[in-house]
């Protein structure tokens, strides 16, 4: 077993997990306002994965699986029928609901978990990624809900990856309080900075996880970094 889990984070939601031997690319807008990137043409992964239909968050999704032939979609079922419609193929897209695993090639799962947002198509979701027991938490747009309890002590996430920017989402004060919900090895705060209205700030998350006294280690990263995170 791979003992990293490499993660990149594009700015606002988006980010690509490579894991054993597999890429993912979660809520792909590549090219938001934050964002080092400017196209799309050489980024690729074996899956897709899309919490919901906003604009900033199914972003360049359909122009990646356009361009991949051999990538997949991975949302809700609603979303995934449109996204499936609009690559003129069923097979291209894999839609799941709500709770239970969803069985990918390799041997990987994932799970859609509940999301306190909105959504055009279908409900919005959070996501668990996994293989082996090493999963990985992308919590979409959501607000602050005790089911992050039940997902820390269930799939006991190796990483979360939360919004912090408030308005729209949790602001650092509650994403603090969901990472202690959830009690992730590694937290990394992301859905803040991209507009004036989602302002909340990583220092401010700092503090509140510190005030609350919670023991995940807190990765801070800039729009187009990477890290290595140890299994």
């Amino acid at each position: 077993m791979s003992n990293t889990v490499n993660v990149k984070w594009f700015g606002h939601a988006a980010f690509r997990i490579g894991m054993f031997g597999k890429v993912f690319l979660i809520d792909p807008w590549i090219t938001n306002p934050t964002s080092p990137e400017t196209k799309v043409n050489h980024i690729c992964g074996d899956y897709v994965i899309v919490t919901h239909d906003h604009g900033d968050h199914i972003g360049n999704a359909l122009e990646i699986l356009k361009n991949c032939p051999d990538s997949k979609a991975v949302a809700i079922y609603e979303l995934a029928s449109f996204m499936a419609g609009e690559l003129g193929s069923e097979e291209r897209a894999v839609g799941g609901n709500i709770g239970g695993p969803i069985t990918l090639e390799g041997g990987f799962e994932v799970v859609l978990t509940p999301a306190l947002h909105s959504s055009g198509r279908g409900s919005p979701v959070g996501v668990i990624l996994g293989k082996q027991g090493v999963n990985v938490y992308h919590a979409g747009d959501t607000g602050l809900m005790y089911d992050m309890k039940l997902i820390g002590e269930l799939y006991k996430p190796l990483v979360a990856l939360l919004p912090i920017g408030g308005h729209f989402t949790m602001g650092p004060k509650e994403a603090a309080y969901a990472t202690l919900l959830i009690n992730p090895k590694y937290v990394i705060p992301m859905h803040y900075g991209t507009f004036p209205l989602i302002k909340g700030a990583p220092a401010e998350f700092r503090r509140h996880l510190l005030e609350f006294g919670s023991t995940s280690e807190l990765i801070v990263l800039k729009p187009g970094e990477e890290t290595k995170l140890t299994v």
